[in-house]
């Protein structure tokens, strides 16, 4: 049994263009968000899939709506694809939370996994529930091509999951997954690999 996983980033939020983190806030998205959606639509329509699953987040419904509509998918909602909780760090930059603790923003960039924001879930759960997320995912689709539209940090923590890749690394390793890009992995039962990174979906 192979899936293969397109992994999508939903389009730009409002607190996003500000580089606020959005985390388990529910944040609509912008006009260039929206544009980002379609190009997803458009580039899923050239590149068909056989199911389409998102996070519950409005952000990534809303994304994932193009795609469904061009190929007539009814989209599945998985709730282990939600971004994780950052705490106090919510609808904030790191800028703003680094003039106020200098020394747990440090932390957090030395090492975001042990350091963690205040408040923030462990980012090894939420590795672990969106890597068991994909792996349901692919299971119910063998053989399959299948979207999943989801987050920035959640998508990088479960990519260092299956390319075992010390989770401490996302940050550095995987910068940023720009949004409504698709990054392509093929899943068996016991391994993955990852064929495509980032691959724009804008004409």
């Amino acid at each position: 049994m192979t899936t293969t996983l397109l992994l999508a980033r939903h389009g730009q939020t409002v607190w996003h263009a500000e580089n606020r983190y959005a985390g388990v806030s529910d944040v609509a998205l912008t006009d260039s968000g929206r544009a980002q959606a379609e190009a997803l639509g458009r580039w899923t329509a050239a590149h068909p899939v056989d199911a389409i699953w998102t996070s519950p987040l409005s952000r990534a419904i809303a994304t994932a709506e193009p795609a469904c509509r061009a190929l007539g998918l009814t989209p599945h909602r998985e709730v282990d694809l939600r971004e994780c909780d950052f705490g106090v760090v919510e609808g904030r930059t790191l800028a703003e939370f680094e003039a106020e603790n200098p020394q747990a923003a440090q932390a957090f960039r030395a090492d975001p996994v042990a350091h963690p924001f205040p408040g923030a879930e462990d980012p090894r759960a939420a590795a672990a529930r969106g890597t068991a997320a994909l792996h349901r995912i692919a299971a119910a689709h063998p053989d399959e091509r299948v979207l999943v539209v989801a987050h920035n940090t959640l998508l990088r923590l479960v990519l260092c999951s299956l390319l075992h890749i010390p989770l401490a690394e996302y940050r550095r390793v995987l910068p940023r997954l720009r949004n409504a890009a698709v990054t392509e992995i093929r899943v068996t039962e016991h391994s993955a690999a990852l064929l495509s990174l980032n691959i724009p979906c804008e004409s």
